[in-house]
Parts: structure tokens; sequence; C-alpha cells
């Protein structure tokens, strides 16, 4: 979720907030590397529904302990619909698309798709928000959506490829309409309230999977609800303060820049803790993909930015 917080204290010396910004970028790469991970241990206990509920549970409360700590504003009421609109788009619809299409594609592929999102920003702002959209940007659209494709086929095999890939690229389009919307209409609050309202609205649409949920908490094992505690906490919450920190204090297209390490860090955390390797067809995919979302945000008239 890509977000701009007011500043965090004040600058002491140019090098030393240099620092701190790279590392919290790193920190950010690490988080949201670890969430395809986390899903796929989740999902040995947890239905996809469930997992989506119970992390972003977590990642309300902690978010709450952050809101009163930090003091956040009370939305103006017109714009509640607004903030419910935006908690669907980037919590409900976008997790629990990535939740049951990581049912159908490895850790790694899943962090591959997911990047794909500027694709579908570009998509988005020709169609509905009527932007010019050039020769250079449909090209890079193209190219990224048939190195997705290469990825979703590859994963698996031509003989036993999943349909349920698709739905990582539907989380895609999710958070870029989620995105869009913020881009458009959000401009009167700051970071942290943005994400907390954003998250606390996304997490009540998510309580249509309740039922069954604390059975299936208290079913599963120690380390399964380990993962998914780190998986509330870490890219759900943290990350996104982490994020803040950088945007507020670095250049917004450099740092989204940054996170296209994030599919190949995943599938080095993915080889090491789930052993999972990726075939030559995905990494082929994921380079295309990658690459195409690159051109796009540095090529001539680039309009939609990594989110």
């Amino acid at each position: 979720m890509e977000t701009r917080c007011m500043p965090f204290g004040g600058l002491k010396s140019p090098s030393r907030p240099r620092v701190k910004v790279i590392l919290a970028m790193m920190f950010v790469i690490l988080c949201w590397a670890y969430s395809p991970i986390g899903i796929r241990i989740g999902l040995q206990a947890y239905e996809p529904g469930q997992l989506a509920l119970v992390r972003f549970l977590i990642a309300s409360v902690f978010m709450a302990v952050v809101a009163m700590a930090k003091g956040i504003s009370w939305p103006r009421l017109g714009d509640w619909p607004l903030l419910a609109v935006l908690g669907f788009f980037a919590v409900s619809l976008h997790h629990i698309a990535l939740n049951y299409g990581q049912r159908g594609v490895s850790a790694g592929a899943a962090s591959v798709l997911a990047q794909s999102t500027p694709l579908f920003s570009t998509l988005l702002a020709h169609s509905v928000f009527k932007e010019r959209v050039g020769a250079w940007q449909w090209g890079c659209v193209l190219c990224g959506l048939l190195g997705a494709a290469i990825v979703v086929t590859g994963d698996r095999g031509l003989g036993d490829m999943d349909a349920r890939g698709l739905l990582i690229l539907l989380a895609a389009l999710s958070w870029s309409v989620y995105f869009a919307l913020q881009k458009r209409h959000t401009h009167r609050y700051d970071g942290l309230t943005l994400v907390c309202y954003t998250v606390w609205s996304g997490t009540l649409v998510l309580f249509i999977f309740a039922p069954g949920m604390l059975s299936a908490a208290r079913q599963a094992s120690a380390s399964v609800n380990l993962a998914v505690l780190v998986l509330g906490i870490f890219p759900s919450a943290l990350a996104y303060l982490a994020w803040a920190y950088v945007l507020a204090h670095s250049n917004v297209s450099r740092a989204s820049m940054a996170l296209y390490l994030i599919p190949p860090t995943a599938m080095s955390m993915a080889s090491l803790v789930l052993a999972e390797r990726p075939s030559m067809m995905v990494i082929v995919g994921a380079v295309i993909v990658l690459m195409s979302v690159l051109a796009l945000s540095v090529g001539p008239g680039n309009g939609a930015k990594a989110s």
C-alpha cells in the first residue's frame, strides 16, 4: 500500500537520515517479500478468507495502538464511503484474491505477479480516467502481460497449469484501483490516518469469513500461528509505516524502483523456508514482467508508478 506520511522526527545530519532511509527500505523489502511465504504457511491451517481476516485483525489491533500513540483525526462524514471503498480494494478484495491465488501458484511466482500493478494502473488510466497512453506504455503493458502469462504457465508446467494464478492478477488489479482512488481523492489526510482507516474498513468486510476462524486457530500448529502473527504485524502494519517514512524522506519514483527487488528476495526466501525452486520459465517471465514495469516507470511519458 503506497502511502505518504508526515515525517517522523527531526533531521540531525544529511548522512544519518540517508542511512535511516536505506535501512527502512531494506526492512520494507524483507517484510513484503515475506508476505507470500507467510501466506503459503498460513494456508496450511486456514481457509483463504479466514487467513485474510486473522492477518488484518492483528494488523488492525497493532494500528490502533499506533493511532492512539500518535493521534489521528476523525475523517469527515462524507469521506466514510470513500474510505470503505479504499478498504475493500486495498484489503478485502486484494487479499482474498491473493490468498485464493496462492493455492495454485508458488510463493515466488505470486510475488512476481503481484508486481504487475503498474500495468493495470496504465490500463485504468486509459479506460476509466481517459488519460492519454502512448505507444511506449502500451508496449510495456503488453510485454508485462506476456511475462505474467509465462509465469502462470511456467510455475507448474503447461500440463499442470493452475488457473488460480490469475487471481494474483486480480489482486494486482484491485491494488491499482485502490492506488488510483487514493491519489485522486485523499489529499486531505496524512498517511497514518489513511492507512489506519483503510485497514480498519477493509477488515470489517472480512468478517464474513469469521465462522470457523477460531476453530482453525486452535487446530493450527504453533509454527503456523507464529507465521500468521508475523504476517499481521510486519508486512501488514510495520512495513506500511516504514514505507511512509521512506516516501517522506526520499524521491517517490526512486524509492518505488527499489520495490522491484521484492520478487527475487521472495524467491530466495521461499527457497530457504519452503524449499521452492522456481522453474526457468518463471524466472524468464519474472524478468519480462519486472523489466516491463521498470520501463513503464522510467520511459517517456511515464504515468503509473509502482505501488
